[in-house]
């Protein structure tokens, strides 16, 4: 349900709600610093408002691309300008905070590497070049394609969509925009209504910063439910540089008990694993013993814990 403002708005000349224009802003170019700081402070409410409106549409997303993973899916965002940039960014976070394949969960965006420094808008209209990028990562019915969209009329995405629902793999679209404006063919639909911007058709602001709420969730709970978190710790954090180190030493000093000393001991044997290290630690079994464990347990260290019991 929209807020009452983004209702009063639905009759202004049938433009797409992330076009229009923002009552409350209408005179954006007059206000001081500090009147145009509050004024969007205020209006960021919003996307956490959304988010919240779709709870149940994001779940089943979530329980379902949890299950084509498990089986061995993929998870590829895909989008154009800004919400091509948000599905990159995330996909890229992923093997670093959760020790992921770069495999697992891909971004494509239209116009390549080059189209995340240097706009590239004008591909957002091929339909053609979304086909070439899904063949080009070999998408299969075991995988799962999240479109991109803050106005949902993309044909870049539109167009993967509908490819990848011809393959049988999972679609999700993730628009902005109520869906008796725009309908788009996919499995699931999540609408994140954000309402009129407060820089007219500035998808970037509050469509922007829903989007990326949305997809942290979605990352994030999906690494939880595979295992690779215990407590709040991110356990299979990737150590590549020594903020990651530090991070990963405090983890097993707070979880494990585990002094810095024994702590860098424990990393050198498992090779980087404060998983494993932990399963050493606390279930007082050796290297070999606790990867058979993790093994047996697909990799959940709380399950693999009570298998030492």
């Amino acid at each position: 349900m929209l807020d009452s403002y983004d209702q009063n708005n639905l009759d202004q000349r049938g433009e797409l709600l992330t076009e229009r224009s923002n009552l409350r802003s209408h005179n954006l170019d007059t206000l001081s610093t500090i009147d145009l700081v509050k004024i969007f402070s205020e209006e960021d409410k919003e996307p956490q408002k959304a988010v919240a409106r779709s709870i149940p549409q994001i779940t089943n997303a979530i329980e379902s691309i949890l299950i084509k993973l498990k089986e061995g899916g993929r998870l590829f965002y895909v989008g154009a300008g800004t919400s091509g940039r948000l599905g990159v960014l995330d996909a890229a976070e992923c093997p670093p905070t959760f020790c992921t394949s770069p495999e697992l969960i891909q971004g494509i965006i239209a116009g390549g590497q080059s189209a995340l420094t240097k706009s590239s808008e004008g591909l957002e209209d091929s339909e053609n070049l979304a086909i070439n990028d899904l063949k080009l990562s070999n998408i299969t019915n075991a995988d799962c394609i999240v479109g991109i969209s803050a106005g949902g009329t993309t044909r870049y995405v539109n167009s993967a969509l509908s490819f990848a629902n011809t393959l049988g793999s999972l679609t999700v679209s993730i628009a902005c925009v109520p869906t008796e404006q725009v309908r788009m063919t996919s499995d699931i639909d999540i609408r994140l209504l954000t309402g009129p911007e407060l820089l007219t058709g500035s998808t970037r602001l509050k469509a922007g910063t829903a989007t990326k709420m949305l997809l942290n969730m979605i990352s994030t709970i999906i690494m939880i439910r595979m295992g690779k978190v215990y407590g709040n710790k991110m356990i299979d954090l990737s150590i590549s540089n020594n903020k990651l180190k530090d991070r990963a030493l405090r983890i097993l000093s707070e979880v494990g008990n585990i002094n810095r000393s024994k702590g860098e001991k424990l990393l050198e044997i498992t090779n980087g694993s404060v998983k494993v290290a932990l399963l050493m630690e606390l279930g007082t079994v050796d290297v070999i013993k606790a990867k058979s464990l993790l093994d047996k347990s697909n990799q959940n260290l709380r399950k693999a814990l009570k298998r030492c019991l």
